[in-house]
């Protein structure tokens, strides 16, 4: 992909860099989970945005960041909406004041060298529909926008599209372009095979994804939830497993589509692996006692939890073989240990592999994080959404627009 990145606007250095004097506008992603009382519990966004600010602080830039918080109604700010919070952490990691301002659309003051944070960009009203006047406003802040959010690259808003319309320069700041390389490089031209793990409790929330990677990878491996609606494909017995049995069409539509391809490229190991092997329970519980049996023995009262060894020997060896893993969700309750083996077979192949993997979702991140593998995954997406959508094969607002800007 061809976009302007802000790493080599900064590149010269303070001295000569095109930023110095300049008024800067980063839109970043802090929304951080806070507790009922407005502390912040969790503050990785707001660490990993520092990256950005810092070099253009470096630069001599005047610098304004703003981000969305929580879920604000438009035009009615609530004391719950502010990112007071959020300035004063970031205050503290950066160990600097962080003046927080409000009512910011029509005009502020900062100079060069300081920073200082907007309010809650999506209480303007008009942001959620890219208002055109209101994106004006915010491109006339400005002489460069840095877009550096990727967990809003999905939406087409005043804050991430509008204003990358209309500002002098338009930029991917080092979140967001890392997360353009890394995606580029997964999915646009893969070193194959390419594998891909598509995991959770439903496929009817994943099925345009399921059908997008049909079309382009060399396999397709299913886990969770959606692996048991595809054992009942299969013509499985489930037991009383969660499932979607008015979406079996579309499972084995998906099952033909893998079969079609492997057909046309001559490889008839391309398929969606149907699990040999399951870990079962009569209850969903985490003390619960687990069973593990053959596919073909789940009895009409089991719970299916997790894959076998069995089957996570399959999978892991397929990953083992791979040029290109992308991975979306656990395979299995992980959060339960009797039920953890199979996602944790399968984060343990993808770390010792020797593919270019890239991972997405909060689930798979925790998992990533409990089988402490972050070192070995190669891209970890910071991105929900936004990170499905790109593997459903959409292109992100965020990614089409900055591509505009650099094509002039």
């Amino acid at each position: 992909m061809n976009f302007i990145r802000f790493t080599d606007l900064c590149a010269q250095g303070p001295s000569h860099s095109v930023l110095k004097g300049q008024r800067v506008f980063i839109r970043a992603d802090l929304n951080v989970p806070q507790d009922d009382a407005g502390h912040i519990t969790e503050d990785t966004r707001i660490r990993a945005s520092m990256a950005c600010i810092q070099l253009a602080l470096d630069s001599g830039a005047a610098v304004m960041v703003t981000s969305h918080l929580g879920r604000p109604t438009e035009g009615q700010f609530k004391p719950a909406d502010s990112l007071a919070p959020v300035a004063k952490r970031l205050g503290e990691l950066l160990g600097r004041d962080v003046p927080l301002v409000a009512n910011w659309i029509d005009g502020i003051t900062v100079k060069p060298g300081e920073l200082v944070m907007l309010e809650n960009c999506r209480v303007n009203v008009g942001e959620k529909i890219n208002d055109e006047a209101l994106a004006r406003k915010m491109a006339a802040l400005c002489d460069v926008f840095v877009h550096d959010a990727f967990g809003t690259a999905h939406r087409a808003e005043a804050s991430t599209y509008g204003i990358a319309q209309y500002a002098k320069i338009a930029c991917a700041g080092p979140l967001l372009a890392a997360e353009m390389d890394a995606i580029s490089k997964a999915l646009t031209n893969p070193r194959r095979p390419l594998v891909a793990i598509v995991a959770g409790s439903k496929v009817s929330t994943k099925l345009t994804i399921l059908k997008a990677l049909a079309a382009n990878v060399d396999q397709l491996i299913v886990g969770g939830g959606i692996a048991n609606t595809f054992m009942l494909a299969a013509g499985l017995n489930i037991g009383k497993s969660l499932a979607e049995r008015d979406l079996l069409p579309e499972a084995v539509a998906v099952i033909e589509a893998m079969k079609a391809r492997g057909e046309k490229l001559g490889n008839p190991s391309v398929a969606v692996p149907i699990p040999v092997d399951v870990v079962t329970a009569k209850t969903f519980a985490v003390d619960a006692a687990a069973t593990t049996k053959a596919a073909t023995d789940v009895e009409d009262d089991d719970l299916i939890l997790d894959i076998g060894p069995k089957t996570t020997a399959i999978l892991a060896a397929k990953l083992m073989a791979a040029g290109t893993i992308v991975w979306n969700g656990p395979v299995g309750v992980f959060e339960f240990e009797a039920f953890s083996h199979g996602t944790e077979g399968i984060a343990k192949a993808i770390a010792a592999s020797q593919a270019f993997s890239i991972a997405g979702g909060g689930d798979t991140v925790a998992a990533i994080a409990k089988y402490g593998i972050e070192n070995q995954v190669n891209y970890i997406s910071t991105g929900g959404g936004a990170f499905l959508e790109v593997l459903e094969g959409k292109t992100l607002p965020a990614f089409e627009i900055l591509q505009k800007r650099a094509a002039g």
